[in-house]
């Protein structure tokens, strides 16, 4: 399909979303169209449907948040743009998107920098996320929230379970950013820039042997059908952020912005965890499908940290101008 098909096809799917939502639109006072790229079953998801119908509902139908899940609109790297420019209203975007952009959010790439239950809950009010969510308003776009969507990653292997630093040594494994990656390299790894829906692919034909993503992603991207091991702690935070285009949220009413923040805020809550336990459910249905899965004890994450966090550290403060500094608030959570 050419670019031309392409970008028709794109504006056709537009116009008849916006045309679907006439009515509807017609009997609230204010539209929100809010694009991401998550599968209806993903947890996220669900939670921003339940952010849709909270402000609906408190809004006695005045604010319409009208839902366009699975990159159906625009791709994930498209929603910055998208809304900045005001194409749509909102959008979701995954924390990880925004390294290019926005070289600071690349602070939750750190590993067991921020990932435990105390830290998350004090983090949407703190001094670091102002400093972050200033960032994104200088890129054209407001933030209204974190929303959590994993604390924890696995690593994936077939040969054998990538426990300590040694185990690492010239595996092939895809990489997250190049952040990130210092600390794969640091450990002899060889990291590799792969989309992820490559991934499941590279792994079956060997061109990486290992990959790494949350619990519940290795379950839902099947990788247990290539790959024998999962090696899981809190690793890495990843966010979900709900940006909205700065001039229609100036439109709204004071009240009815209220009442956004207030659903957005009841939203992050809601997918806080409610313990330091690495999500249970998903590792259980990994092990029903033969995988075997090592949770890292206290001793063998203080070994993964001093092996990856200096040098994730360092890589991450010569590439973001607030970098030393996000890392000292942080750590003060």
């Amino acid at each position: 399909m050419d670019i031309a098909m392409k970008a028709t096809i794109k504006t056709l799917i537009a116009s008849v979303s916006i045309a679907s939502s006439i009515s509807s639109a017609i009997a609230a006072d204010y539209t929100m169209r809010l694009a991401h790229q998550l599968p209806g079953s993903h947890h996220v998801a669900q939670a921003i449907e339940a952010f849709a119908d909270e402000v609906k509902t408190n809004s006695n139908g005045r604010i319409e948040v009208q839902i366009f899940g699975g990159a159906q609109l625009y791709g994930p790297t498209e929603f910055h743009a998208a809304v900045a420019r005001g194409h749509i209203e909102a959008a979701s975007i995954v924390s990880l998107l925004w390294g290019g952009t926005i070289p600071e959010m690349q602070v939750f790439n750190i590993p067991y920098l921020m990932t435990g239950r105390h830290q998350l809950e004090q983090f949407p009010t703190s001094e670091a996320a102002a400093i972050l969510d200033d960032k994104m308003a200088s890129k054209g776009v407001k933030n209204l929230a974190w929303l959590l969507d994993a604390n924890n990653a696995a690593f994936t292997s077939s040969d054998a379970p990538l426990i300590a630093p040694d185990d690492f040594q010239g595996t092939k494994i895809r990489g997250l950013s190049r952040v990130f990656d210092a600390g794969l390299i640091a450990m002899g790894a060889s990291p590799a820039t792969m989309p992820g829906s490559e991934v499941y692919q590279g792994l079956q034909t060997g061109v990486i042997d290992a990959a790494i993503t949350s619990t519940d992603a290795v379950y839902s991207r099947r990788y247990f059908e290539v790959q024998d091991y999962a090696v899981a702690s809190n690793l890495i935070t990843v966010y979900q952020n709900i940006i909205v285009n700065p001039q229609w949220w100036e439109s709204l009413p004071e009240d009815l912005q209220s009442l956004v923040e207030s659903a957005a805020s009841s939203t992050e809550n809601v997918l806080l965890p409610e313990t330091d336990e690495i999500d249970p459910t998903g590792i259980a249905k990994l092990e029903e499908n033969n995988v075997e899965v090592t949770v890292l004890s206290d001793e063998q994450v203080d070994a993964l940290r001093i092996a990856m966090q200096p040098a994730v550290e360092q890589a991450f403060i010569e590439s973001a101008n607030d970098g030393e500094r996000l890392i000292e608030l942080i750590k003060q959570l």
